[in-house]
């Protein structure tokens, strides 16, 4: 199944964004402070989530006429309503725990909860330019 295939593959392309994520706002916290740096972390990982989607999870969706900074930009557009609630979660959770681990599990929590937005926004909204099969 197509979207089954579809949603696996955002899955793992978000752990991989997770990954970046955490790392440049471990990076970047202590000379930021933890909720400037994941503004920039999250720029980080949805620019890597875009380019592994595009490349991957929807590369026959892609559109070869389209401009690829349209795109991009489409992409980080659309993505916003995830990263509101992805942030939203992130501060929660850090207003709920705290200790070394609190910054990751934090963002996990937060990719959890845009998740869901994020694939339904990518799947119909950007890369819809092939009708699906």
């Amino acid at each position: 199944m197509k979207l089954g295939r579809e949603l696996l593959s955002f899955g793992v392309v978000g752990v991989i964004g997770y990954v970046v994520d955490v790392t440049v706002l471990y990076l970047l916290a202590p000379l930021m402070g933890p909720y400037a740096a994941r503004v920039v972390s999250f720029l980080a990982a949805a620019t890597t989530t875009w380019a592994f989607n595009r490349r991957y999870t929807f590369a026959a969706r892609v559109s070869a006429g389209g401009s690829i900074w349209r795109e991009y930009l489409g992409y980080l557009v659309t993505m916003s309503a995830g990263a509101v609630l992805n942030y939203g979660a992130y501060a929660l959770t850090l207003h709920w725990i705290e200790g070394r681990g609190a910054l990751a599990i934090a963002v996990a929590v937060g990719s959890l909860a845009g998740m869901t937005v994020n694939f339904l926004s990518a799947r119909y909204l950007i890369f819809r330019s092939k009708p699906d099969a």
